[in-house]
């Protein structure tokens, strides 16, 4: 038997306790959201938000097609309003369902209505029944996008949160490149009908990979102690009210003829109660926190997509741009929306959260203030690109940002409900300001969408540049107050 001497006796003991330590230093190594704790799940919710936006992006490329194949032209936007009247109402199920028993439920008849609604619209006869299946797949986005954070708010720990929303962001890259021309090519080659029907096959394996892991990390109800309440009956109701009310609007917003003001009154008779109703209190007045950080997601998102919509039609009627031209100004974008995502995500730069959001308002603000300066036959067209890609830069860190404080100002059993509210304010506000701009631009001399349509299609003029202008500068004004409304969503 070997017997240690004295020193070496020391020096085992001191290799020991280095051993302990060097496990404790290893243990304490925070793990990422690629770490093994975490590699399924994430891979899993991050596909599903790539075939999301995927879908956003390549059905809207297919849509004129099938509109025109299925003599549905007259009824062309409400293939879109469709979509998202129905989203609304998922929404606030979706919080109320996931705070009860847990996202796996939402999520799983979310995505399953999701494919439906798709298959729906890809095998329509008629234009009605493909609004019916963008009805149905609306659904399911709702449903969907409110599980997906609750899941978020109870899998991954708080230091976290940043990284899987910046992954979010980057999922939206590739699609916004690759979807309108995939989308294109099989809409050319195969039909616009297998656009439509191939999507819900992808949606197998990202299911395959997220349910299991939701299942052990996230499922059942935030407080298992806690008896299961029934849905809340007032909120609903109230979730039917700001769904049809925002239909309401959207129709009269197409009329605009005086007859439009009965829908536009019933409009604001359901909207008002129901927003007051489901959205934290003191929104409407910027409170601080929760409050605030709600009112902000809608002024950001509608201010930044009601402008970004009039992009494209302002290219090519006002500086002869080809639609596919005016459309790819636009795709620098997704990759400096993901940059600007990744910025909020350091964790050196969370005591500067605050200061991110405003300057990231300030930075929508000046895009959208900039790009009108393209009706002016001097000024070179690449500046709407440049500036476009500034502003999604801020869209990026200002979106993210607010996910991720939202779901550190709400308590596990109020995820879903604060979740609801976080994604009803950014639809709302889109309809809304999409609504207010497009009365303004047709005002101004917009025209009609015919009128607009032929002007596309002979490469001519089609509207007054004033129209436009009377569309960018009110919504730069929106993001301003959200640079204002950011300094408050702090709770101190």
């Amino acid at each position: 038997m070997t017997v240690l001497e004295p020193r070496d006796a020391e020096v085992s003991a001191r290799t020991g306790e280095a051993d302990e330590v060097n496990e404790t230093v290893v243990a304490a190594v925070p793990e990422g959201v690629l770490g093994r704790t975490y590699r399924s799940l994430s891979i899993g919710i991050v596909s599903v938000v790539f075939l999301i936006a995927f879908e956003a992006t390549a059905v809207g490329t297919a849509m004129p097609v099938a509109a025109r194949e299925l003599h549905g032209i007259p009824l062309y936007a409400f293939a879109f309003s469709a979509y998202f009247t129905t989203s609304l109402f998922a929404m606030v199920l979706a919080g109320q369902w996931a705070d009860r028993r847990g996202p796996l439920g939402p999520l799983t008849a979310g995505i399953s209505a999701f494919g439906v609604g798709l298959l729906l619209s890809g095998t329509a006869s008629t234009m009605w029944m493909f609004i019916v299946g963008r009805a149905v797949q609306g659904l399911g986005g709702g449903l969907v996008i409110v599980a997906l954070y609750v899941v978020i708010s109870r899998a991954y720990p708080e230091h976290l949160r940043p990284a899987i929303m910046a992954a979010f962001a980057a999922s939206w890259v590739i699609p916004s490149v690759v979807g309108p021309l995939a989308s294109g090519s099989v809409t050319e080659h195969l039909g616009w009908r297998w656009v439509f029907i191939g999507i819900p096959l992808l949606v197998v394996f990202p299911l395959a990979l997220a349910l299991p892991a939701i299942r052990r990390m996230a499922s059942g109800p935030a407080d298992a102690a806690a008896p299961v309440e029934p849905l809340n009956r007032r909120r609903i109701v109230l979730a039917l009210g700001i769904s049809l009310g925002a239909g309401l609007l959207q129709y009269a917003g197409q009329e605009r003829n005086w007859f439009s003001l009965l829908p536009v009154a019933a409009g604001i008779a359901l909207l008002v109660p129901a927003v007051r109703g489901l959205l934290p209190p003191g929104t409407g007045r910027a409170a601080r926190g929760l409050p605030s950080v709600v009112l902000l997601r809608g002024l950001a998102a509608g201010s930044f997509i009601a402008a970004e919509s009039f992009v494209p039609l302002m290219l090519v009627t006002q500086r002869g741009l080809s639609p596919t031209m005016a459309g790819l100004s636009l795709a620098a974008g997704g990759g400096t929306w993901a940059l600007g995502s990744y910025v909020q995500s350091r964790p050196r730069l969370e005591p500067h959260r605050e200061r991110l959001m405003v300057g990231g308002m300030v930075l929508v603000a000046a895009s959208i203030a900039t790009a009108p300066a393209v009706l002016i036959d001097g000024v070179p067209v690449w500046t709407v690109a440049a500036a476009w890609a500034v502003g999604c830069f801020g869209m990026g860190m200002v979106i993210a940002s607010t996910s991720v404080l939202l779901l550190k100002l709400s308590a596990p059993q109020e995820a879903g409900a604060n979740s609801a509210a976080l994604q009803i304010s950014d639809g709302l506000s889109n309809a809304l300001l999409l609504a207010a701009g497009g009365a303004a631009f047709g005002a101004l001399g917009g025209g009609a969408v015919g009128a607009v349509h032929e002007a596309v299609e002979a490469g001519a003029s089609g509207s007054h540049p004033g129209a436009f202008a009377v569309v960018f500068l009110p919504m730069a004004g929106v993001a301003m107050v959200g640079a204002w409304v950011a300094t408050r969503v702090r709770e101190w």
